[in-house]
């Protein structure tokens, strides 16, 4: 059995310089926990068949929905986006530190490719 052990999250924000590149921290029932620096504007996106969750460790989150207004995401809050709804995260220049919970299937910019699509995401 693997050792059970806390994860410090403040800790692993500060292995990593990278903005937009998902980092794998933990797994549970089928779902990987993720963080993530967001800085400006991503890819317009969505997930067919997976939600996602946000939660907003430091700095503010912008969600852009096609149909919907902008939803503004604060410190110590969380965004939940159902599958198949498009969005676009975004901020407003300032790095935010992000934590995601999505299943392990979810592809990270759905089946929209761009410069910023990872393919293969990484533990640290």
């Amino acid at each position: 059995m693997k050792e059970i052990e806390s994860i410090n999250i403040m800790d692993k924000f500060s292995l990593f310089k990278k903005e937009w590149t998902p980092f794998i921290i933990g797994e549970l029932n089928e779902q990987y926990v993720k963080l993530c620096r967001l800085k400006d504007n991503f890819v317009w996106h969505q997930h067919e068949n997976e939600d996602e969750l946000f939660m907003v460790f430091k700095g503010t989150l912008f969600m852009d929905f096609r149909d919907q207004k902008t939803v503004e995401v604060k410190e110590g809050e969380i965004l939940i986006v159902p599958k198949g709804v498009e969005h676009r995260p975004r901020t407003n220049g300032e790095v935010v530190f992000n934590l995601l919970f999505e299943p392990k299937s979810t592809a990270h910019t759905g089946d929209t490719k761009s410069d910023l699509t990872v393919n293969k995401q990484d533990w640290i």
